[in-house]
């Protein structure tokens, strides 16, 4: 079996998707709908940048949404005429509200418009320069546990907001209260640790106001039971009653992204195979590292595109 995974903010670039807005009329209408949904050319944005206006989170995520659709819809008209080998969809973060667009539980023009006041939101949540995130390589989740456990009597939040693969871990929170934990993980248990060049502390409880409002536009949309089964990041299992859709993607802007124990999820029930689809190889890369027997495919260009069968 195979699924389909949709990434995250960070994988954006000036361009992407261009050849197959250019290419392929299906994919020229999902830039064309994004646009009359959200009112202005987020499409220009996508394919002209500038960089510093593509990488405003209020954009990156409707962005790197419109192309995963985009990619995923020329797909299927052109090469995939039938799910039957696929068994789930999932989506890291905002990858989640492509899943859910492609497996026809939410509309283009909801999730664009969503998407839109998720990132105004989380970046609205906590002022300039309080929060911070940083990368821990090659520490798994129980030390990063013990080390925020043992700074817990520090002022501040510290959190794990993203467990993306072995050895691939990142933590959220009070930037300084994160500087003081890097700095205890490089001393004391020898682990690299990189602060991230982000606008905000994603992924934690600091981001509380951006879910209550969220949680309140949630509500109102419209979802409809996903044709394929989506793998939650909350939950790290599927979803398998469509109304618990807004109830979990409100919890998905506080709580950490349990990547690596979706993707074993999927690989438990059968699936082999991963195809990602969108801008970048991230989600590749960390499927690679949680299970040396699962395949890849990355569809981000038009040659990868015609090499896919």
């Amino acid at each position: 079996m195979k699924a389909i995974v949709f990434p995250g903010q960070g994988s954006q670039y000036v361009g992407m998707g261009k050849d197959f807005y250019d290419t392929f009329t299906e994919a020229k209408e999902v830039f064309h709908e994004v646009d009359d949904a959200l009112g202005f050319k987020l499409s220009n944005i996508i394919l002209n940048g500038p960089k510093e206006t593509l990488d405003l989170t209020e954009n990156t995520q409707p962005a790197i949404m419109t192309v995963g659709v985009a990619i995923y819809k020329t797909l299927k008209k052109q090469k995939i005429k039938d799910l039957k080998d696929y068994s789930f969809f999932a989506g890291h973060s905002l990858g989640e509200y492509t899943s859910l667009i492609c497996s026809n539980s939410l509309t283009l023009k909801d999730g664009a418009k969503i998407l839109k006041e998720r990132g105004k939101s989380m970046q609205e949540a906590v002022p300039v320069n309080v929060g911070a995130m940083a990368a821990v390589l090659g520490a798994e989740v129980d030390l990063i546990n013990e080390v925020i456990n043992k700074n817990k009597s520090s002022e501040g939040i510290a959190e794990i907001s993203n467990d993306n693969c072995p050895g691939q871990i990142v933590i959220s929170g009070n930037k300084d209260k994160i500087n003081k934990i890097v700095d205890d993980l490089k001393s004391n248990y020898s682990k690299k640790a990189i602060l991230l060049p982000v606008s905000a502390p994603f992924h934690c409880s600091l981001m509380q106001p951006s879910a209550d409002k969220m949680n309140q536009i949630l509500i109102q949309t419209n979802f409809s039971q996903p044709v394929i089964n989506i793998v939650s990041n909350v939950t790290a299992k599927t979803i398998d009653n469509f109304q618990e859709i807004p109830s979990l993607l409100t919890k998905q802007i506080t709580h950490h992204v349990r990547w690596r124990e979706s993707v074993n999820f999927m690989a438990k029930n059968g699936v082999k195979h991963f195809i990602e689809i969108g801008p970048g190889k991230a989600l590749t890369g960390m499927i690679k590292r949680i299970g040396k027997e699962l395949t890849t495919t990355t569809i981000d260009n038009i040659i990868q595109f015609n090499e896919f069968n």
